[in-house]
């Protein structure tokens, strides 16, 4: 348990003030503090939401824009339109072992992991907490485990698969099949289904709850192709009373919202700034430049006319050439009123969840029933009904081009999309060229792991 206080003491240096913004009391500051943590339920309930804390603190972690904006500018999403190596290297496919994004990535997620484990062990340990407070923040912890493995294994493949705090068993750990990290992830989210309540320990979205848990167990069952299973998943996420498609699509993004099902708070907020997408992606001015650009001819061109997405969801500026360019606008405030926080991180919403069904409903040949969460999804935008007329393979490519419209620049769902129903090399090749290989769909195992690792091998192609 030595590690374990360690680790806590430095959590509580690092995370006491903005614990704070989920729950009243903070951290005890003295040296023994992970003796005294799981001995009180404010104090254990720092413990594991000082993980949120810790992922959103900063901007260009994997909680923000490394997630959801690297990972589209390596599918067919978005550009910086400026020079930088660290993000040319993930359009241009050039990544490397040593590339900084992707070393940083595998290393947050994997802190994350040591965060959720310590916490794991110190609950199991304890008896001194309120019963229904340990089964909500086990819930949570398994929760945020299964999260960044699902993240993990998505992004690089066979990778650890760490669930202690023994740093020394850890450090030697080879790569584990991408089959036993599912079923690890699908465990673990189970096990936060049957531990975590239905309602938010706060009140606010800021914390996962038994629909979180379903909402990305649907997820994993789409991906394993367990359609059966993400269409019964998904369904209880879509018949829980508490979440809607919001009508207007402005307030989709904003803190609590009715389509939110977990979403992360902003806990930086000097000088009125909200989300770090918000920050990173919204022009200072009204007339400066956007850095980061959607692309036109692949992304752009594929919204029909009067789509309520592409008027609401994204923002446009002219060149001094008169040709007009298209940048993200999901979350609308770079710097809003000081004090004032009115947009937070979406993690997971319902609209997914609607896609999900759909996908399953199809591949079972539910036609009708699919079509009918795709049109969920398509009026709500302002578009038509689908044709009733439309095959199965029309209809799958339809849940594709809303799934891409939908959920553009949101946590790789473009990437892993293309990855799981093996389009990559169709679709990005013609894009990239010569730079386009296969293998480009994992990530390159960092330097930094393998150097340290001898066990931990290295993705073909690097």
């Amino acid at each position: 348990m030595k590690r374990i206080y360690i680790y806590f003491t430095l959590l509580a240096v690092s995370a006491t003030v903005a614990c704070n913004k989920y729950v009243d009391t903070p951290l005890p500051k003295n040296e023994l503090v992970s003796e005294l943590v799981f001995t009180d339920d404010k104090t254990a309930t720092a413990a594991v939401t000082g993980l949120y804390t810790s992922m959103n603190a900063y901007n260009y972690q994997f909680a923000n824009v490394l997630a959801s904006f690297l990972s589209s500018m390596q599918a067919d999403e978005m550009y910086y339109f400026s020079t930088f190596e660290n993000y040319d290297v993930f359009r241009q496919n050039r990544l490397v072992p040593s590339s900084q994004y992707v070393t940083s990535m595998f290393a947050d997620q994997y802190a994350f992991i040591y965060h959720t484990n310590a916490c794991l062990e110190g609950l199991k340990k304890t008896t001194a907490l309120s019963p229904n407070v340990k089964k909500q923040l086990l819930g949570e912890s398994y929760f945020m485990r299964s999260f960044f493995n699902f993240y993990l294994v998505n992004m690089y493949g066979d990778v650890p698969l760490i669930t202690s705090t023994n740093y020394e068993e850890n450090g030697l750990k080879p790569r584990a099949a991408r089959s036993v990290v599912y079923d690890t992830i699908i465990k673990d989210l189970n096990e936060a289904v049957s531990l975590m309540s239905d309602d938010y320990p706060t009140g606010t979205r800021v914390r996962p709850n038994r629909a979180a848990a379903n909402a990305l167990l649907a997820r994993v069952y789409l991906y394993n192709q367990q359609w059966a299973l993400a269409e019964a998943t998904a369904g209880k996420v879509i018949a829980d009373s508490k979440y809607s498609l919001l009508q207007d699509l402005n307030k989709v993004f904003l803190a609590n919202s009715g389509e939110a099902i977990f979403q992360l708070q902003p806990v930086n907020v000097a000088n009125g700034r909200n989300t770090w997408e918000g920050f990173t992606a919204t022009p200072a001015t009204p007339t400066a430049t956007a850095v980061f650009r959607l692309d036109t001819l692949h992304f752009i061109s594929r919204f029909e006319a009067n789509d309520l997405r592409l008027a609401n969801w994204t923002g446009f500026r002219k060149t001094t050439a008169g040709a007009t360019y298209y940048f993200p606008y999901k979350y609308k405030i770079r710097l809003g009123t000081l004090g004032v926080v009115n947009e937070y991180s979406m993690v997971l919403r319902l609209a997914e969840q609607y896609l999900i069904r759909a996908e399953a409903r199809l591949q079972q040949g539910k036609l009708d029933d699919g079509r009918a969460d795709i049109d969920a999804i398509r009026v709500r935008a302002g578009l038509p009904k689908l044709s009733a007329s439309l095959s199965k393979d029309d209809l799958l490519k339809a849940v594709a081009k809303e799934r891409h419209l939908e959920l553009f620049t949101e946590w790789g769902h473009r990437w892993f999309d293309l990855k799981r129903t093996k389009q990559s090399t169709a679709v990005l090749k013609p894009i990239k060229g010569a730079n386009w290989q296969d293998t480009d769909t994992l990530y390159p195992i960092p330097v930094d792991a393998t150097s340290t690792n001898p066990n931990l091998t290295q993705n073909p192609g690097y």
